[in-house]
């Protein structure tokens, strides 16, 4: 009993707590103008002005562009790939467009090394010659070599030539048996048919000349070059008659 009267007392003779009062609001205060110095307006002297306006740097017209319609089209064609590109479709295509280009010259570099004739694979079947017969379908031992060469070098048709005179190397070969001659059979069908000896070497150079003339599609052989292949091919058959000639 006594401790609460002992608060009562203390709690009576503590002061109210009273709340904090709002701080007082400033007039704001405005300065007086500066009356104690004028300000002079100064504009340039017209000498000066036309002085400026001469100068290049001031003129600020429109300058016509200097590139080509042409420049300006493929500027446009440029920027609208790139925007093709950016978009997830182009990026797919860009990425496996890269891939297959690499592919097919990879293809195309391993067929020339094979000596595949790739023109056949478009539809472009070996050139006719203007002579009497098919040069697709010629049995090698129907055919007058001797005349038909002469008739091809004395038209300047040196690529069918080059083609009459490995034919006849063919039929040498043919007649001697050192080969089965058929039509569906390649030049290095023939080569590994050969016996072993110094043939095999004379007769692939001789097939190498034969296939870049052939199917190269070389028109265009000169004189010079064809007398080049004329004297390979005669020296392998030189060759060829070397053995009938010591027998």
């Amino acid at each position: 009993m006594l401790r609460l009267l002992t608060l009562g007392w203390l709690l009576a003779a503590t002061p109210a707590l009273a709340a904090p009062e709002p701080a007082a609001v400033q007039p704001v205060r405005h300065l007086p103008a500066d009356r104690a110095s004028n300000v002079t307006l100064r504009k340039p002297a017209p000498a000066r002005l036309r002085e400026f306006r001469e100068q290049r740097e001031f003129q600020y017209v429109a300058v016509k562009s200097e590139k080509s319609a042409w420049d300006l089209l493929m500027m446009r064609f440029w920027r609208w790939l790139g925007e093709l590109l950016e978009t997830p479709s182009g990026k797919i295509i860009w990425k496996y467009g890269i891939y297959a280009a690499l592919l097919a010259a990879f293809i195309f570099v391993v067929l020339k090394l094979m000596q595949v004739d790739i023109t056949r694979a478009f539809g472009r079947g070996t050139r006719r010659a203007p002579l009497s017969y098919d040069v697709d379908s010629e049995d090698i031992h129907a055919l007058d070599f001797s005349t038909l060469l002469r008739e091809a070098e004395s038209a300047g048709n040196y690529r069918l030539a080059v083609r009459l005179g490995y034919l006849e190397v063919l039929k040498q070969l043919t007649d001697q048996g050192l080969i089965r001659w058929q039509p569906d059979k390649t030049n290095h069908d023939y080569l590994y048919e050969l016996p072993p000896g110094p043939l095999p070497p004379a007769f692939r150079e001789l097939t190498r000349q034969f296939d870049f003339v052939w199917y190269g599609e070389h028109d265009d052989l000169t004189p010079t070059h064809y007398a080049q292949a004329r004297a390979t091919r005669e020296a392998f058959q030189h060759l060829l008659a070397a053995p009938r000639r010591a027998a």
